[in-house]
């Protein structure tokens, strides 16, 4: 993404709401195409990019086990989920994450489930829980550790992908890792794109990077060529850089995900991340 593109993160100070705060459950907004403009302009797309952009520019270059702090208040989320003074915003977020595992009904999940997941995480961020300074944590610590648990579970129950492209997709289930897996690598001294499809170098240093450990995830759910069953990530190692492949998968993820009916008119809306056009500020 150019750098005019970028969305600075929001200042927690300003955005962290008071305990007197109207929390409200979130609800579907998005029922018909034409309504995809509301979204499109709408406060929550922006903090939801926003989130996305400001994490991907935290964990550039950074490896999985990079040493990062986390905050006091994200040590009580563990025990507390929200502190007690904001207990009322807990049905609010409470319902991103359980939109984040996937349709029980249908035992599928994708790209829309991970999104509900990241906008969990984002609420976290909005009510103060977790800070900007969390950013590296929240990626390589939480939303690494909700990949682990995603993947379990399709390798148990062989969930259903959720609106797949199947081979022209870039992956059945996940997005995101890629985008911020491949800004990890962006200035790597010998990892090139062109390098994550070499068998051995994905398993000499997978645990070390998100995007190669993604597509070692693949390798194990899927059989043959990879350029048979992964042809848009087999195009992509064609590319001469980390940060093109960044800026391109930035891109694709907005056209692909974020601007697709099917995926966002599952998307729910409450106070945090409201449907209402985007306030200049």
């Amino acid at each position: 993404m150019a750098e005019g593109e970028r969305q600075p993160p929001p200042d927690s100070s300003e955005e962290t709401p008071s305990a007197t705060q109207d929390f409200i459950i979130p609800k579907k907004e998005i029922h018909t195409v034409p309504d995809m403009g509301k979204w499109k302009h709408s406060q929550a797309y922006a903090d939801y990019i926003g989130f996305i952009l400001t994490l991907n520019e935290g964990v550039k270059g950074k490896k999985l086990t990079f040493e990062y702090k986390v905050s006091e208040e994200a040590e009580n989320l563990v025990a507390t989920v929200v502190p007690t003074h904001l207990a009322a915003a807990v049905p609010e977020v409470a319902v991103y994450l359980k939109e984040s595992v996937g349709n029980s009904t249908r035992i599928d999940y994708g790209t829309g489930h991970e999104a509900a997941f990241a906008a969990f995480l984002c609420c976290l961020c909005k009510i103060g829980v977790l800070r900007v300074d969390d950013q590296v944590a929240i990626v390589f610590k939480v939303f690494n550790r909700y990949l682990e648990v995603m993947r379990k579970l399709q390798k148990t129950y062989r969930m259903e992908p959720a609106g797949s492209q199947g081979v022209w997709g870039l992956d059945d289930f996940q997005f995101l890792p890629f985008i911020w897996g491949s800004s990890q690598l962006i200035d790597h001294p010998y990892l090139e794109p062109r390098h994550f499809v070499d068998e051995k170098v994905v398993n000499e240093n997978h645990k070390d990077y998100m995007f190669l450990e993604c597509i070692l995830f693949i390798t194990e759910m899927k059989t043959g060529p990879f350029a048979e069953h992964s042809n848009q990530l087999w195009n992509i190692s064609a590319v001469p850089s980390w940060s093109k492949v960044n800026q391109g998968l930035i891109r694709m993820y907005k056209a692909e995900c974020l601007e697709k009916f099917p995926v966002i008119q599952h998307f729910k809306f409450g106070s945090l991340l409201p449907i209402h056009p985007v306030t200049s500020g």
